[in-house]
């Protein structure tokens, strides 16, 4: 289960692209993991969309992951669900789910991974990492320390969200990301399959000299 790249699908920020374009362009990319997070259209529309995208993550052997909605998460067939600290608790998604369920979870401080991790998260998000324009309520970036704490305190695979691009990404990595999500930096370029493969290859580089130090 690989979380290296993983893409956040945004029709605003994606140049006039849909969910289902930005995703597929990004799988052929090289992304590991495909989010699709949209507060305002229908949950029918979500539905649609989100089968569409089920479909393509499975013909490239990549995770999709529901951001908030369980029920559509269900519905669709997803890979997981990821919540935030004001959504439904860990332990009440975890009694309607598949025993291989994925829940993420995103997290703000060492305290907040400790209890996700305890309450049966599968991953965490350190959200946001650098503070960032792609997502209106993120707040302020908590930083590579913070990271870096997080990393250190849980077993669980950590994912860097919030401000991440080609020059920032080996710090990242360097302080305990197990890989980094993205909106801007991936369906903001006009060539979403390039700018995908180019931070694909930097995560891997990066990964294989944090291993060789």
């Amino acid at each position: 289960m690989a979380y290296d790249l993983y893409v956040i699908t945004d029709e605003k920020i994606g140049l006039g692209r849909s969910h289902s374009e930005l995703a597929e362009l990004a799988l052929l990319g090289g992304a590991d993991c495909i989010q699709l997070r949209d507060k305002e259209i229908s949950g029918s529309a979500l539905y649609r969309t989100a089968s569409l995208i089920r479909s393509l993550t499975e013909d490239a052997n990549a995770l999709f992951i529901m951001n908030d909605d369980l029920d559509i998460a269900l519905a669709s067939g997803a890979d997981g669900v990821h919540l935030g600290q004001n959504d439904l608790p860990v332990p009440e998604a975890r009694k309607m789910v598949p025993g291989d369920f994925i829940i993420g979870v995103s997290v703000g401080s060492v305290e907040e991974a400790i209890r996700a991790e305890r309450a049966g998260a599968d991953y965490l998000a350190l959200s946001p990492t650098f503070s960032t324009t792609s997502k209106d309520d993120a707040g302020d970036g908590h930083g590579l320390v913070t990271l870096g704490e997080i990393a250190s305190a849980t077993r669980l695979p950590v994912i860097a969200i919030g401000g991440i691009t080609r020059y920032n990404l080996r710090s990242v990595i360097a302080a305990g990301a197990e890989g980094v999500a993205v909106i801007s930096a991936v369906v903001g370029e006009r060539d979403v399959t390039r700018a995908a493969a180019e931070l694909k290859a930097l995560i891997l580089a990066a990964k294989r000299d944090e291993t060789n130090v």
